[in-house]
């Protein structure tokens, strides 16, 4: 996949059918799209192209925007790539570029720009300065300018029946199993390792405490969670602690893996954690003993879990 940082580095000359989203999440709704795609750039011999924006424009838009993003801008091109589209543009999403009129924005970029024969949309979309340009609009171009527009319709749309406004939510509620399903894929965070306070080495489970750079990157509830990392090659399952260690008086929300089979040093590496399973809320513990007996209990319904879930993949 060629991924371009703004539509005018792309530079390429030949037909393409292209749809345009933010694709947060790139979710199970959001691939049903993209095979669409690519079936018609396959049939049609012409590229396939993904248009999508960076920031978000709800938080370039509305000053008191407090949204959050199930994706950042590196796991969803990973994702992306993942289901074979040939480009991916990422546009910086600014407030002149959405001063655009719906003619500029169709004549400019899709027509002149993109070189588009065909683009697939929902039957809802809006687009132009202010959103007032409807898919009846769209249309009326491609007749104009020669493309066809291909409609995904409400009916197409609610069978999927999935948003990443519900995933959004799901994970806000700590619910990742249902932000799984939807997804099609283990909800992630991806950052680097850095020194924490220690706690979890007083407790004989030492930690690894995740820092993530990116502050529009979705956080689930804070509770303990079953996830899975790939370590140096090596599968490797762990409890992550998302809180603010109430129990020790803290504040801070910080987001630790104790991790269950390996003991090697992660200062300073990159690691992501898969999310499987929500395992307890947060809790505040009357002494450090009782927290220790808790994390215990943690780790066997943990390796339980593992267990059962091997044994009914093997059946």
């Amino acid at each position: 996949m060629d991924v371009y940082k703004s539509l005018a580095s792309y530079k390429k000359k030949n037909p393409s059918i292209v749809t345009i989203g933010t694709f947060d999440g790139v979710h199970l709704g959001h691939k049903a799209i993209l095979t669409q795609l690519m079936n018609a750039a396959k049939k049609n011999n012409q590229a396939s192209i993904l248009l999508t924006f960076f920031p978000h424009p709800r938080m370039v838009l509305q000053k008191k925007s407090s949204l959050r993003l199930i994706n950042t801008i590196k796991e969803r091109s990973e994702i992306i790539e993942q289901t074979g589209v040939s480009n991916l543009i990422i546009h910086p999403f600014t407030k002149e570029f959405s001063r655009l009129t719906a003619l500029e924005f169709v004549r400019d970029i899709l027509v002149n720009q993109l070189h588009i024969k065909k683009i697939i949309i929902g039957y809802d979309h809006q687009f132009g300065r202010n959103r007032t340009a409807t898919i009846n609009d769209l249309i009326e171009f491609g007749n104009i300018y020669d493309f066809e527009v291909i409609e995904i319709t409400a009916q197409q749309l609610q069978n999927v029946s999935i948003s990443s406004t519900k995933i959004r939510k799901a994970l806000e509620e700590g619910d990742v199993k249902t932000a799984n399903q939807y997804l099609g894929y283990p909800f992630m965070l991806s950052g680097k390792i850095v020194k924490g306070k220690g706690i979890g080495k007083t407790l004989a489970f030492p930690t690894a405490n995740l820092e993530i750079k990116e502050d529009y990157k979705l956080i689930p509830k804070n509770g303990v969670y079953l996830v899975r990392s790939v370590i140096a090659k090596k599968e490797v399952f762990g409890l992550t602690n998302i809180g603010t260690n109430p129990t020790f008086g803290g504040i801070h929300k910080s987001i630790e893996t104790h991790f269950l089979d390996y003991k090697n040093d992660l200062y300073n590496k990159n690691i992501r954690i898969n999310f499987i399973k929500k395992i307890r809320e947060e809790k505040i513990f009357d002494s450090k003993e009782a927290l220790k007996i808790a994390i215990k209990e943690d780790e066997i319904f943990a390796r339980d879990y593992l267990k059962r879930s091997e044994e009914q993949r093997l059946n």
